[in-house]
């Protein structure tokens, strides 16, 4: 009966300041770490959109230090691929986990 338990699980909502300083509701989709890499990855998603239809994902690198959380943006051209890559390949996995 319990097909997927995380279904109902609390979504991770994370704090990130604009140019302005204000403070945007980011909604944490995944985590993952890249092989071969110590670095940890988010990707996140606003939580207010003015169009929902285009929600964008912004991915992020980042570090935890106790309950600190620093995100960086990611620069790098090749680091960015191996990101993406890493993402597309993990949802691909879930659409297909979520079929069965």
């Amino acid at each position: 009966m319990a097909k997927n338990e995380n279904q109902f699980e609390e979504p991770e909502i994370i704090y990130i300041p604009d140019e302005e300083g204000n403070e945007e509701e980011f909604e944490v989709i995944m985590k993952f770490e890249v092989d071969g890499s110590e670095h940890k990855y988010m990707m996140v998603v606003p939580l207010e959109s003015d169009n929902e239809e285009e929600d964008e994902v912004y991915a992020f690198r980042y570090e935890e230090e106790g309950d600190d959380l620093k995100l960086y943006t990611i620069e790098d051209e090749e680091e960015w691929n191996i990101v993406e890559e890493t993402f597309n390949t993990l949802l691909g996995e879930l659409d297909e986990s979520d079929e069965d």
